[in-house]
């Protein structure tokens, strides 16, 4: 998969260092990735939550953060739309950011 906007990943772990390895992990894994569709996702990441209008939220260094993204399945490219706590995630709709 291609992934758009790796800077949203490395901000938030430059500020909060203890994400940095479970979202490069997290961005190696998406890189190598071949998701089609939403069950293909399930299949790798069994508690990422499929959402309407293309999000998935991931959980992010044993659930301690979310990330949300979008995905355009037939370009095969992932959009980062958000990463952050679990309190900063409780205040955005996930499936519009």
């Amino acid at each position: 998969m291609r992934i758009i906007a790796k800077k949203a990943l490395r901000d938030f772990w430059e500020s909060r260092p203890d994400a940095e390895g479970p979202l490069k992990a997290w961005y190696a894994e998406a890189r190598q990735a071949n998701w089609s569709t939403p069950a293909a996702i399930r299949a790798q990441y069994g508690s990422a939550s499929i959402l309407k209008n293309k999000r998935v939220v991931f959980n992010v260094g044993g659930n301690k953060h979310r990330l949300v993204v979008r995905i355009d399945y037939a370009a095969g490219i992932v959009f980062i739309r958000f990463v952050g706590t679990h309190k900063e995630y409780d205040a955005i709709n996930a499936e519009e950011i």
